[in-house]
């Protein structure tokens, strides 16, 4: 299963020739695809790109339908390489994934199709996690289609901009016998809007046509002496072609007056963001009527020379929007305007931040900064440049990332705390996904993070004589990297470290999509392959296997054991518990219904005692739960606020566990909920309560007589 469900939007992907579509920007990319007749898809999930793999998946048997394969990637490496069948056969293929972090992932197959370069149109959906809401390091795809020669679009945020971008991409790279990057930005993915549609295309060849007529050309293979003329090829024929295609089939844009004496040269991505800054200054309005000319590079690699000397020729500046450094554009902006001998000033970086996400607020100052110094008779006066007010969001006091209410991931690194108490700290390599918020508060566990599936990797340099370091990957990560390159690269070296395998039964970091380990049922894939076997398959001879997270002595015993055991070489244990926000959006539509049809159901949670917590607070400290908080003491003599379980709780039993565990206070207890109680069940809860009111009475009573 995966975060949401697109079962309903997919029927809209049947949409015919000039009918309305309507939806988030995935399904666009979706539609496009099927009209552009693609004859595959795959990709790796990934925010922001996670939901169009889910839109693909639900959209399987429309795909079919249409000839069209679909592959759920083990990676984005293992993406990238399905652009072979692009190499040497006319079939239109797009693969997808999060970037850079995929990129870097894809990086050797992507080099070797952008060297022999592609017969048919290869398009590489990459989500640009850049800025705000990211959660990766801040580079751009920008370097890594400059470095393959590879193009890169990057379409205006809007529906129709973005099938255009979809269906000019395979034309322009079958153009120019090159693959092309389609950078689509977080809110680009999940935007909504309109565009006419077109009728969905079966691809003229299918990938099982061309494994049935097989081509093989010497020349499109990365191997000397062919892999020299790559180079040669690129310069003098790909790169031409490509730049022809770009200027005579208008991929760019023009917007506001023809002439002027300053301009804005735009990423197509950020137009929206410039439009809105625009109109704060009184110079453009909703509709993008802008009062100064606009370029908007909907291509952002390559730049075609000859637009940018028409629209620089009449002007004395330009001001470049370019997030991010290094200022690739910028740079080879200058380089254009000096070959084509203007005296035109390319402006940017000194005007705007040389980091960070260009906001609406952040480029209306830049403008203003521009205009100031260029155009002072259209410039806003200094108090338009105040700081726009603050949102409610800033409002809201910040808090850690951490893990969702009942994870079974947090009982892990409760138990690793409490070993910590007995052996001291170790080095902790950390990994990719939900387990990596142990770095942060309440845990604070983890000391470095070096990709996915790379914990046990990141681990193996410490060689400690008295101290074993500890590595975590979560399932996924294991899947995708680590059992090669982690557990593999472990056993061969014979490093005497720990790692822990997160077993939550899902790629639950990504959205909850099925991997190879997920005990879910999946009709289209193969799951149920349990890690401790492929551990032990690659030699890994210490394995333990724990089938519930939540039992805290259990894991702190076998932490223990691994940390303590005289057996050398690798030490894994696999820690299993399904991912609770998959197993809420499995069972409470269930528990809904059953109560909607007056069947009795029962529900645990757990809750503190007053009168018996001590206010310590020791139990928040070894678990973070969001669901376990305080309130004030009802004890009039005491002044520490109490431990309080709040009704989010899902009643995993981790606090409890942890009181247990780590002799705390008694004063956690376990109710059960229970709806559509049977006869006798009521029957007993009222003499229950009879029997609790008449015990309290006589305490009252006894109470009162002392007093006398």
């Amino acid at each position: 299963m995966a975060e949401r469900s697109f079962k309903e939007e997919v029927k809209k992907l049947t949409a015919g020739d000039g009918e309305v579509f309507s939806g988030e920007g995935i399904l666009a990319v979706t539609k496009a695809l099927l009209q552009s007749g693609v004859a595959y898809v795959g990709g790796y999930q990934g925010s922001p790109i996670s939901h169009l793999m889910d839109v693909f998946a639900d959209a399987n048997d429309l795909l079919e339908s249409l000839d069209v394969h679909f592959e759920a990637s083990a990676s984005e490496a293992t993406a990238a390489a399905m652009l072979a069948a692009s190499v040497n056969y006319p079939l239109r293929g797009a693969v997808a994934w999060k970037s850079v972090v995929g990129t870097n992932v894809a990086s050797d197959a992507l080099s070797n199709v952008a060297s022999g370069g592609v017969t048919g149109g290869a398009l590489i959906i990459v989500g640009e996690d850049y800025g705000e809401g990211s959660s990766i390091m801040q580079e751009r795809t920008h370097a890594f289609a400059m470095k393959s020669q590879m193009w890169l679009l990057d379409p205006r945020p809007n529906l129709t901009s973005i099938v255009d971008a979809v269906e000019k991409g395979f034309e322009l790279s079958e153009a120019s016998n090159t693959p092309v990057m389609l950078e689509m930005r977080v809110r680009s993915c999940h935007m909504t809007g309109t565009f006419i549609a077109k009728d969905n295309v079966r691809p003229a060849l299918t990938v099982s046509d061309a494994a049935a007529q097989p081509v093989r050309d010497l020349n499109r293979i990365v191997l000397p002496p062919a892999n020299f003329l790559h180079e040669v090829e690129k310069v003098e024929q790909r790169w031409p072609a490509g730049i022809a295609f770009v200027r005579d089939n208008k991929l760019n844009e023009w917007f506001g007056p023809e002439t002027g004496d300053i301009g804005i040269i735009v990423q197509g991505g950020l137009y929206n963001n410039l439009n809105r800054a625009m109109e704060l200054l009184g110079l453009a309005d909703p509709f993008g009527n802008s009062e100064i000319p606009i370029y908007c590079l909907n291509v952002t690699y390559p730049l075609i020379p000859e637009e940018v000397k028409e629209f620089c020729a009449d002007k004395k500046a330009v001001l470049i929007l370019e997030e991010g450094q290094p200022e690739f554009i910028e740079h080879e902006l200058n380089t254009l305007v000096r070959r084509a001998e203007l005296d035109t000033r390319i402006v940017g970086k000194d005007a705007l931040p040389r980091a960070g996400e260009y906001s609406a607020q952040v480029i209306r100052d830049g403008i203003g900064k521009f205009l100031r110094e260029w155009a002072p008779a259209i410039a806003p006066a200094e108090a338009v440049s105040a700081p726009l007010p603050a949102p409610v969001a800033s409002q809201i006091p910040q808090r850690p990332a951490g893990f969702c209410t009942g994870c079974p991931e947090r009982p892990i690194f409760t138990a690793m705390k409490l070993l910590e108490r007995e052996l001291g700290p170790t080095h902790v390599s950390a990994d990719i996904g939900c387990h990596l918020f142990s770095i942060l508060p309440p845990f604070n566990i983890g000391n470095t993070t070096m990709g996915y599936g790379l914990g046990s990797a990141g681990a193996s340099a410490f060689k400690p004589k008295d101290k074993r370091a500890i590595a975590v990957m979560g399932d996924g990560g294991f899947w995708h990297n680590g059992l090669t390159s982690g557990i593999g690269n472990a056993v061969f070296n014979k490093d005497d470290t720990v790692t822990v395998i997160i077993d939550n039964g899902y790629s639950a970091a990504t959205g909850g999509q099925d991997i190879l380990s997920s005990r879910a049922e999946n009709k289209e894939r193969s799951t149920k392959n349990p890690i401790e076997r492929a551990v032990r398959g690659v030699g890994g001879g210490w394995v333990r296997s724990i089938n519930r997270t939540y039992d805290l002595q259990k894991m702190r015993d076998a932490l223990r054991e691994a940390m303590t055991t005289k057996e050398t070489g690798p030490k894994v244990i696999v820690a299993q518990s399904e991912c609770m926000l998959n197993k809420q959006r499995r069972e409470k539509p269930l528990v809904r219904k059953a109560v909607k049809d007056g069947k009795r159901v029962v529900r645990e949670r757990f809750g503190v005692d007053s009168d018996t917590c001590t206010g310590d607070h020791s139990c928040i400290r070894l678990s973070g739960c969001p669901s376990l908080t305080i309130k004030p003491n009802p004890d009039p003599l005491r002044q520490d606020p109490v431990a309080h379980v709040e009704n989010s709780c899902v009643g995993c039993g981790l606090c409890g566990e942890v009181s247990h565990a780590a002799v705390l206070c008694p004063s956690f207890y376990r109710a059960s909920i229970i709806t559509n109680a049977s006869g006798w069940e009521r029957v007993r809860d009222r003499i229950r309560h009879g029997v609790i009111a008449m015990l309290q009475r006589r305490d009252d009573r006894a109470r009162a007589s002392r007093a006398f």
